[in-house]
C-alpha cells in the first residue's frame, strides 16, 4: 500500500511546454501572467504549483533561469505554496539546458521524467489552420519524428547534480517501464524515499487513459514502492477530470492545470488554472476528502522548506 495519508495533494501545472499560444488566449506566457496564475491557483486550493517559463515575446518554452527569476520571487512573496520547477522543459531541449532552473534556483521540488519516449504533439495541428508565431507549426510537426530523450545517464546526471540542493523530485512516469526505472534508481540509492510518483496518462507515446491503464500503473507502483511513495495522477486533455476523480477515489493525489488540459468541458476553453483547481477541489469535497495545505504537503513529502530555496 502507498504511504498512508489523510489529505490529498493538489498540484497545478500552470503553463507547461506542450501547448502553444494559438491554442488558447488564456495560456500564461509572461512572467506576470505566470505569477498571477500560480498565486490564484494556490488561493483556489493548490498545494503545489508546477512551473515552466516561456519567452514573453512569443510564448516559446524556455529554460533560461533569468525568466524563472522574474516570476518566482513574486509567487514566494505572496503565497506559501510549494514550488515545483520543471527539468523536462520541452521535448526538443538538451538535458543540460533543461536542468539549469532546478540546479541554480534550488526549489523544494523538481519534476523528473523517467524515460525516453515518443512525444507526439502533431495531432494538435488539425485544430488550427494558422498560428500566431513562426515557431509553433514546426514545433508541433517535428514531434512526429522526435524522441523526448531521458537516458539512464541523463536521469542520473539530474539527480546527482541536484543532490546537494536538497531538492526532492516529482517522478513523472508516462508508462509502466518508467516505474521500473524509478525503482532502479531507488535501488542504487540515488532516488530517495518518500517517492512522489506522478503517473501521466493520455499523451501520445505514453500509456492510455482507460481505467485499466490507471489500475495497472497503480498496481505496479504498489508492488515496487510499497509504503515509500505517494501516488498522483495527471490526465491529459479531456481525461483530466475523469482520471483525477478516479485517482482521488482510489486514495491518490491529483494534478490539474493548463499544461495538461486547456479545456473546461466539451468545446469550452478553461479561462484559468484556478478554475481547474476549484473544479477538482469540488470533486474532492464531494468524496469527503480534504485538500492538503502547502505545509501539510511539505510534511508528507519531507521537503526542505520554502526558506531553503535560491529565489
Amino acid at each position: 500500500m502507498a504511504a498512508p495519508q489523510s489529505k490529498v495533494i493538489v498540484t497545478c501545472a500552470v503553463t507547461g511546454g506542450i501547448h502553444t499560444p494559438t491554442m488558447s488566449p488564456y495560456l500564461p506566457i509572461t512572467a506576470q501572467e505566470i505569477a498571477s496564475e500560480a498565486i490564484a491557483a494556490a488561493e483556489a486550493g493548490a498545494s503545489i504549483v508546477h512551473l515552466h517559463a516561456r519567452k514573453p515575446e512569443n510564448g516559446q518554452p524556455s529554460q533560461d533561469p533569468a525568466l524563472f527569476r522574474e516570476f518566482l520571487p513574486q509567487i514566494a512573496a505572496r503565497s506559501d505554496v510549494v514550488i515545483n520547477l520543471t527539468t523536462g522543459g520541452a521535448p526538443n531541449m538538451l538535458v543540460e539546458e533543461r536542468l539549469q532552473p532546478a540546479l541554480q534556483l534550488k526549489p523544494e521540488v523538481a519534476s523528473l521524467n523517467m524515460g525516453s519516449m515518443n512525444f507526439g504533439l502533431y495531432p494538435m495541428l488539425a485544430r488550427h489552420k494558422e498560428f500566431k508565431h513562426d515557431w509553433e507549426r514546426p514545433y508541433l510537426e517535428g514531434s512526429e519524428d522526435r524522441v523526448f530523450r531521458n537516458t539512464f545517464k541523463e536521469i542520473r546526471y539530474i539527480l546527482e547534480s541536484c543532490a546537494d540542493n536538497g531538492t526532492r523530485f516529482e517522478v513523472e512516469c508516462y508508462d509502466t517501464s518508467h516505474l521500473y526505472t524509478a525503482a532502479h534508481f531507488a535501488d542504487r540509492g540515488i532516488l530517495k524515499a518518500p517517492f512522489f510518483i506522478q503517473s501521466v496518462f493520455g499523451l501520445l507515446g505514453g500509456i492510455g487513459t482507460h481505467p485499466e491503464d490507471v489500475m495497472h500503473m497503480r498496481r505496479t507502483a504498489e508492488r515496487l514502492f510499497g509504503k515509500d511513495y505517494y501516488w498522483s495522477v495527471l490526465g491529459a486533455g479531456r481525461s483530466q477530470m475523469p482520471l483525477a476523480s478516479m485517482a482521488a477515489a482510489m486514495g491518490g493525489n491529483v494534478r490539474v492545470g493548463l499544461e495538461d488540459s486547456l479545456w473546461d468541458g466539451p468545446g469550452r476553453l478553461s479561462k484559468s488554472n484556478a478554475d481547474q483547481v476549484r473544479r477538482v477541489v469540488g470533486v474532492l469535497k464531494s468524496l469527503n476528502l480534504e485538500v492538503a495545505t502547502p505545509d501539510e504537503a511539505r510534511d508528507m513529502l519531507q521537503l526542505k522548506g520554502r526558506n531553503a530555496v535560491a529565489f
